[in-house]
């Protein structure tokens, strides 16, 4: 638990420490040089050191150290070892001078053992130190032009030797900091600002790639002007100032080059298609970049380029620029040249205008332009034939064809070509005038016109003249419906062709027309006799016959006449309706409203009669034409049933069995008309029995008796069981009827029914139930 540290360490010391050890009251160190004989160092400290500095050793040695702490009697309670290497010896220094404003170099005698020296350069209170390995060195880092005290120190693993004697030695003076431009193509302007302590200024200049002589100047003042330089040529310019003493300081070292000469040989081609110049020029020396200028009044227009040649775009046509070349290189620019002057092509013509002074001539006509010298107008049609005209005037005469879209350009032209393409214009003569009309009637009150289209035409009016009026009709297309016309009466049918812009000049030939006859009006209705009808109507068409339909469910019947009336005959049963029309070469006129004529209804073709029961019979029939509703009658001298319904059937109750009935029924309409109809007669059935009573013969027979309606009358007994169906016919005149070897346990429906003489049996007689 005993240690010792070192803190300090120089070429022929060393310093120690150690911490207190208890119970100790004393501590020796023994210092022993290693690898050389007979040099020890021995020292005894009292209990209160714990810090001592070795002396008196040998420069650059190591040193086993040893620490013991010993108690009163003198006994070792504890003891350390440490390896430590005093410092290298001090240095001396030969010499100590300055070269440059910020260093100053040091020169001195190698240390044996040094692995490295400390340089110390101080100034007042402030101190500036760098680490080198060896001699000569330099301290970086410093003030231009002040004096300072110089020092070094030896350094190796064990530590740093004392400083050594100092040396005093002065920074030079600082360079002055230039600021170069080219003011023109042949001088070089050179500014710096003042140095401190500085005497006067040395400036040089030469061209950089050595040709030439050098020009220096020597100075009090802190700018200069070099002139009659080589334009575009770099130049080196160095500077440093110098003290009250004649020693120079720190130079200053930079690269300038003279501003470029103007351009020479400059042309300009003009291109009219994208209104664009083309400026070439002679290669200048030292010209990195070029600037072209093209100038027209206010607007100024620039290209930059590295070449010898340049496109200003963007140029306006009508206009004069004058366009320069300035060169440029790092130090400036150049004077500009002197001006070219460059007319572009004149604008494209405005305020054009076209009308047709006249059919079959256009005349086109526009503004002057600026630098206009002529004009060419191009006129091509919708067919695609062009035509120009060349003049100097601002109007050209052109002949045109009727309903052609013509396409206008007009273009201006001077020496340096053609005008930029303007607006195209487009003019649509008038159409054509429509040829070959055509007129046919279509009905009493409208005309249809046709005629062959005509080239330029987007619509067309049509023209009704005739009766006490005009009918106009506008629409595209080669056809035309009139309507709102008077029937009967005879039209003048004239077309004429629009477009957008305008009409054709004339209408065309007039087609005539008689519209179809005026409907007829049905005044009175008359009969003539039972299936004779006469018709009377009212009309004023001319050169027409009349037709008189009368139509019905049963079909048509129709009579015709050139007067105001007309006979129907042989009219059938039912509702008719009765309508005229007229017809005349100009055709057929709409029909008359229909009036409705009513005729008796018709009687139903078929009767059925069928019996239900004993007293209830259902009749059925067909339908009657024109019948609405149905009265059937039975009669009979025991009696009558009668039904009335609007139905095409009917159930009559309270029939008598066996009567012969007369058959009839009443088809009447929704007026109240009526047809009488007789029908065959009609039998009813014969009567069932009456008193049927059932007795037992047996264990499996029965006896059935009734009582007879009538005494010739034939009947029939049937048994219906789940064990089997059995019959029994009696003998004539007989009244009862034995059913034998029946089975038994089962229960039978009974039924006595009289035979009808085609040995028919009747369904709905009485039932009785045995068992």
């Amino acid at each position: 638990g005993f240690s010792v540290s070192i803190y300090d360490v120089t070429s022929r010391s060393i310093s120690l420490k150690w911490p207190k050890f208890p119970g100790a009251s004393s501590y020796r160190v023994t210092a022993t040089a290693v690898n050389t004989v007979g040099h020890s160092l021995l020292a005894h400290f009292s209990d209160a050191t714990l810090k001592v500095t070795l002396t008196s050793l040998i420069p650059n040695t190591i040193y086993a150290i040893q620490v013991e702490a010993i108690d009163k009697n003198g006994i070792i309670l504890a003891e350390t070892k440490i390896m430590q290497s005093t410092a290298p010896d001090i240095p001396v220094i030969d010499q100590a001078y300055s070269k440059l404003s910020n260093s100053i170099t040091v020169e001195w005698r190698a240390v044996p053992g040094a692995t490295s020296y400390l340089l110390a350069a101080q100034d007042g209170d402030s101190c500036v130190e760098m680490v080198v390995t060896n001699s000569p060195g330099t301290v970086t880092g410093l003030k231009p032009a002040t004096l300072y005290r110089i020092t070094v120190r030896s350094i190796n693993s064990g530590g740093k030797s004392q400083p050594s004697p100092f040396r005093k030695a002065k920074t030079v003076l600082a360079a002055p900091a230039l600021s170069v431009s080219s003011p023109s193509c042949d001088s070089i302007a050179v500014s710096w600002k003042a140095v401190y302590m500085a005497a006067g200024f040395s400036v040089s200049l030469m061209r950089s790639d050595g040709l030439g002589r050098m020009l220096k100047e020597n100075t009090t003042n802190t700018s200069l002007i070099f002139t009659n330089l080589d334009p575009g040529t770099l130049y080196t310019i160095k500077a440093y100032a110098w003290n009250v003493n004649g020693i120079p300081g720190d130079d200053f070292t930079c690269n300038q080059k003279t501003s470029p000469k103007a351009p020479a040989g400059v042309q300009v081609a003009f291109n009219s298609g994208t209104l664009r110049a083309m400026v070439s020029w002679m290669p200048t020396e030292g010209a990195l970049t070029y600037s072209v200028t093209a100038s027209s009044g206010l607007l100024k227009l620039k290209c930059n380029t590295s070449s010898a040649s340049c496109t200003v775009p963007s140029l306006r046509c009508g206009s004069e620029y004058y366009v320069s070349v300035t060169a440029y290189n790092d130090a400036g620019y150049s004077t500009p040249t002197d001006a070219v002057s460059l007319k572009t092509v004149p604008c494209a013509p405005v305020n054009i205008s076209i009308e047709e002074d006249e059919p079959g001539h256009l005349l086109v006509s526009w503004s002057s332009v600026n630098f206009g010298d002529y004009y060419v107008v191009f006129v091509k049609s919708d067919d695609g034939l062009e035509v120009h005209c060349n003049t100097s005037q601002t109007q050209c005469h052109f002949q045109s064809d009727c309903g052609f879209t013509y396409f206008i350009s007009v273009f201006a032209y001077n020496k340096a070509g053609q005008s930029p393409s303007g607006d195209v214009f487009n003019y649509t003569t008038a159409p054509c005038c429509p040829r070959h009309v055509r007129a046919e009637p279509l009905s009493g009150d409208s005309v249809r016109g046709t005629w062959a289209a005509v080239r330029g035409a987007e619509a067309y009016e049509t023209r009704a003249a005739g009766g006490s009026g005009v009918v106009l009709c506008s629409g595209p297309g080669p056809a035309r419906t009139l309507t709102a016309l008077r029937c009967g009466t005879r039209y003048s049918i004239s077309v004429r062709a629009f477009s957008e812009a305008s009409a054709c000049h004339a209408a065309s030939a007039a087609s005539d027309v008689r519209t179809a006859p005026c409907s007829p009006e049905i005044i009175t209705i008359s009969k003539e006799a039972l299936s004779v009808i006469s018709v009377h109507w009212q009309s004023s068409n001319e050169e027409a016959t009349y037709i008189v339909t009368a139509r019905g469910e049963a079909g048509l019947w129709c009579c015709t006449s050139s007067g105001n009336s007309c006979t129907l005959i042989n009219l059938p049963c039912g509702s008719a309706f009765v309508s005229a029309i007229a017809r005349s070469p100009a055709g057929q006129s709409l029909p008359s409203y229909s009036v409705p004529l009513e005729t008796a209804p018709c009687c139903p073709d078929d009767l059925i009669v069928t019996q239900v029961t004993q007293s209830i019979t259902n009749i059925s029939w067909s339908v009657g034409m024109g019948a609405q509703t149905y009265v059937t009658t039975l009669d009979s001298p025991k009696g009558q049933a009668k039904c009335h319904t609007l139905q095409n059937h009917c159930l009559l109750g309270c029939i008598t069995c066996g009567t012969n009935y007369t058959v009839s029924l009443k088809a009447i309409s929704e007026t109240g008309l009526t047809s009488s109809c007789m029908y065959q007669g009609y039998s009813s059935s014969a009567c069932c029995p009456s008193g049927v009573k059932l007795y037992r013969l047996g264990t499996n027979g029965i006896r059935v008796h009734w009582r007879a309606s009538e005494e010739t009358m034939n009947y029939t007994t049937d048994l219906h069981g789940s064990k089997g169906n059995f019959t029994c016919t009696p003998s004539s005149g007989l009244n009862h009827c034995d059913i034998t070897e029946i089975p038994c346990g089962d229960v039978y429906t009974v039924v006595v029914s009289p035979v009808t003489g085609m040995g028919s049996k009747l369904t709905f007689c009485p039932k009785k139930i045995y068992s």
